[in-house]
């Protein structure tokens, strides 16, 4: 099973930036997909990026396509999601996720089978 550990949350104004990256353990983490999810206050976790084992495919939920950027780095078993243009609505606890599947050549939210977790790092955004 795969370790993740997220950082780079924080506090930020409305129509800022942050990037948030998870760093896994283990020798598979190549082999996963890996997604982002969040669950804000009230309401359940939901699916907002994924991107394949090799990189070569990504989607996004419909709310952050266009300001949210996923991306991997095998070689340093980490994976990225850059936030930009962030809104309030945005707020929330973000939370890494390795695919349970190896090699998944095409990623989708409804197709991601969640085998591990991280623990979560905070995002909120001032209005």
């Amino acid at each position: 099973q795969v370790q993740l550990v997220e950082s780079g949350g924080g506090l930020v104004q409305a129509g800022g930036s942050l990037r948030l990256s998870c760093a896994a353990s283990g020798s598979t983490f190549s082999r996963h997909a890996m997604g982002w999810f969040r669950q804000a206050p009230g309401k359940e976790r939901e699916f907002v990026a994924a991107v394949s084992w090799s990189g070569g495919s990504t989607d996004y939920a419909e709310s952050v396509k266009g300001r949210f950027t996923i991306s991997r780095e095998n070689a340093k078993n980490t994976v990225y999601l850059q936030m930009n243009s962030l809104k309030p609505e945005d707020t929330a606890v973000y939370y890494c996720a390795a695919d349970r599947v190896e090699f998944t050549m095409v990623v989708t939210a409804k197709g991601f089978d969640v085998g591990s977790w991280g623990q979560g790092t905070q995002v909120t955004v001032s209005s």
